[in-house]
């Protein structure tokens, strides 16, 4: 019996990579995403043992329905109308015992219920979770934010319902199976009449499953855009006061949460419609059952106890009848879900592993073709331009990151300006993402066209990559949890080597700051740090890890003059002796490092010390004249708050 959700190894995603290697036939392990009822299949396949649990127990649950009225039936024409006492009791204390089995197993079928619920769930965000690391930060060229937030919570939930539904169902589909023979024994015509009430039901509710599936489609997909616009806001919360731009985003989040209530609204109209149905079925099915079997009664062909059984079943049979409903209608909302799912889970990374790979150099020139830039071994090296997208495009080569792409593709569903909603082929959307993955793979595996002492960065495994080189940015996360696991999240550090670390990086306030020192709190993404602090702890982190080849990209971006200078002449002594490269047009830094790369228009246009560089570059005399300018001005709004306090 699971009592966690079962590994999931590292899986080639797509359906075609997966039957190209023959992985789809021999290990049940991977995702099946041919199709969304395929998916299903496999989610359901990997609790199978928990389903049979379900199924086990809910027989015996669905058993006093099944054969109460049958065991009533008996009591009342062997003991009542027969006017044997014994009788009676005999069939009373057998229903008593098949009510009580009925009433203990109940407690067992509920456990396994909710232990294949959370199965799906806890599985399902799994994948999620291993899919999300698998491709770092591509994942957000491929998909909205919001989309991966709503597999991983909603749609998740939706696999752990259907899950619930699918044991039931069959120990439900098992009972109806006894009541039929029990009827069809008794009474032939009322057999056939029970047998066929559960297919003609599903006959009249299937053209309301159609538009209801479409409906609920609409509604997922406006969710995962109201997600990505909540995740967006949140995010960028603190610049957006920045530039009074709350009220233009919440009325954005307004108009898109009635978007959300207008789709959730149509597709509750059809959800009724399809729950109206059922009932009335059900109710129609009692009734014509009831007056069928009194007829017979009338004529001879029944007993008084054998009409009380039939009205009995009658009455149960509504609850099968309903759970086979309840299934079609979570298989349904499973399947939109599954197709949001597998165009998760078929994105692939585009780093493919080299044919023949190689390890990079140690103490050996880095050299960034595209540039013309060269980043001498153990030095400081400052890289210097008016564009610092320019910069920033440099350091994401040096650590071989792909360039940010113009934004996540489309997801699936998509409304003309008539507000019909169109829905692209399977196919469509997997040629779509095979030509997007084919062409970032393209891009991936050519010659990378950055050599660390000749070896071209794509003849390197891109873990080994990482190991040595390390690019930290401002934008980088942190993380909610304890001032120690932020700034050491793998425990590798003693306390003198992360004290040296907030030293460094000037960061000491922070520890200073928080109640329990490093045992103190820090909110997810650091919301109660301010962006100076949260920016000087990203980078104090990036320090402890000491890497051979360290990036920092604007790592004092938000701190004041006075705190940039500092950490300018603390960082120059504490990587002595190993290559960094700063990336800032700061000239507080600039004037540390052992060589500064200027760049114009993303090309090499100068390469020297700040002085020799101020002394014979114009351009860059301009560019770090004009940073000079800003760093006094923003030196001087400090004094004046300094002083205000």
């Amino acid at each position: 019996m699971q009592d966690f959700p079962p590994e999931v190894p590292a899986y080639p995603t797509s359906s075609a990579s997966a039957e190209a290697s023959g992985s789809r036939g021999r290990d049940r392990s991977f995702p099946d995403t041919r199709s969304p009822a395929r998916f299903l299949v496999w989610l359901l396949g990997r609790q199978r043992d928990v389903l049979l649990a379900v199924f086990a127990t809910g027989i015996l649950v669905f058993l006093p329905g099944a054969l109460g009225p049958y065991l009533v039936g008996r009591a009342v024409d062997e003991g009542i109308t027969a006017g044997s006492m014994s009788g009676l009791l005999t069939w009373s204390l057998i229903l008593l015992g098949v009510i009580a089995l009925g009433a203990g197993v109940g407690v067992a079928m509920h456990t396994f219920a909710v232990r294949g619920w959370l199965l799906a769930l806890y599985q399902t965000t799994k994948l999620v979770t291993r899919k999300s690391t698998q491709m770092g930060h591509v994942l957000s060229q491929r998909l909205p934010t919001g989309e991966v937030l709503s597999v991983a919570s909603g749609d998740s939930n939706k696999y752990g319902a259907l899950s619930e539904t699918v044991g039931r169902a069959a120990s439900a589909f098992f009972a109806f199976g006894v009541v039929v023979a029990l009827v069809l024994h008794t009474s032939v015509p009322l057999g056939l009449l029970t047998l066929v009430a559960a297919p003609v039901l599903v006959f009249v509710a299937t053209p309301l499953l159609r538009p209801l599936q479409r409906r609920q489609a609409v509604e997922r997909s406006r969710t995962s855009d109201l997600t990505s616009l909540a995740t967006d806001i949140v995010a960028g919360l603190r610049i957006l006061r920045g530039i009074g731009g709350e009220r233009t985003f919440g009325r954005n989040y307004a108009a898109q949460s009635q978007r959300v209530r207008q789709a959730g609204v149509a597709a509750g109209i059809w959800q009724g419609a399809v729950d109206a149905t059922g009932v009335l079925v059900s109710g129609l099915f009692l009734v014509l059952l009831t007056w069928l079997g009194a007829r017979q009664v009338v004529a001879g062909e029944l007993s008084i106890g054998q009409l009380i059984s039939f009205f009995g079943f009658a009455t149960f049979m509504v609850m099968p009848i309903y759970t086979f409903f309840e299934l079609a209608q979570k298989w349904i909302q499973a399947l939109v879900s599954a197709h949001k799912t597998i165009a998760l889970l078929e994105t692939e990374p585009p780093w493919r592993a080299p044919a023949e790979p190689r390890d990079l150099p140690r103490d050996a020139v880095i050299h960034d073709e595209a540039s013309g830039a060269q980043i001498h071994p153990g030095e400081l090296t400052v890289v210097v331009s008016a564009l610092p997208d320019d910069s920033a495009a440099l350091a994401d080569r040096i650590g071989r990151y792909l360039p940010a792409a113009a934004g996540p593709v489309s997801t699936e569903l998509e409304e003309d300006v008539k507000g019909r909603t169109a829905r692209q082929t399977r196919a469509q959307r997997l040629a779509q993402r095979r030509e997007r993955a084919e062409a970032d793979r393209e891009r991936a595996t050519r010659r990378w066209g950055v050599t660390v002492g000749g070896v071209d960065l794509s003849e390197v495994p891109l873990a080994r990559v990482r190991e040595r080189i390390l690019v930290s940015d401002a934008a980088s996360m942190v993380f909610g949890g304890t001032l120690q696991r932020a700034l050491d999240p793998h425990g590798r550090l003693s306390r003198t080597e992360a004290e040296q670390a907030m030293l460094v990086a000037s960061a000491e306030d922070v520890f200073e700051a928080l109640p329990g020192g490093w045992q103190g709190y820090l909110d997810e993404r650091g919301r109660g740090l301010s962006g100076g602090q949260r920016q000087r702890l990203v980078l104090a982190r990036a320090l402890a890890t000491d890497p051979e080849v360290l990036v920092l990209v604007e790592p004092t971006s938000a701190v004041d003059a006075h705190t940039e200078a500092r950490i300018a002449e603390r960082l120059a002594e504490h990587r002595r002796g190993r290559t960094t490269v700063v990336t800032s047009v700061s000239p507080l830094l600039t004037r540390w490092a052992d060589r500064v790369v200027f760049l114009v228009d993303g090309q090499l246009a100068g390469s020297g010390t700040h002085e020799e560089l101020v002394a014979d570059n114009a351009a860059y005399q301009r560019v770090v004249v004009r940073a000079m300018d800003e760093d006094e001005e923003a030196s001087d709004v400090q004094d004046t708050r300094d002083l205000a306090r």
